[in-house]
């Protein structure tokens, strides 16, 4: 069985305050490192090949783009979740399937 080498690593970092940024970036043996300091501090991992590819073209230090705004808030959201926290602005009165983020743009009702 051979052992699974990242090629490319990407790690975001969010303060619940601003937008997340690149707070590490790498491919080969350095993405390897960030992977491995990931899960020495217990850092959920996501693998998203394509998301990795996109956030990969900005440097550390920049904020992912508005564009993926709402893709990051959902991984942070579930990471959350798997913690057993409640991210603010998260509405806990819908369903848990059916559980979102509320933003300025983001219907309240849920109901069909």
């Amino acid at each position: 069985m051979s052992e699974h080498h990242p090629n490319q690593a990407v790690a975001l970092t969010y303060d619940g305050k601003s937008a997340p940024f690149i707070s590490a970036s790498g491919g080969s043996e350095l993405a390897e490192e960030i992977i491995r300091i990931a899960r020495e501090h217990e850092v959920p991992i996501y693998e998203n090949p394509q998301l990795v590819d996109i956030l990969a073209r900005l440097e550390v230090g920049d904020e992912i783009p508005e564009l993926l705004y709402r893709t990051i808030a959902e991984i942070i959201a579930f990471v959350y979740m798997l913690k057993g926290k409640t991210p603010a602005g998260f509405d806990t009165d819908t369903s848990p399937h059916n559980h979102v983020l509320n933003g300025p743009d983001t219907p309240t009702d849920t109901t069909p």
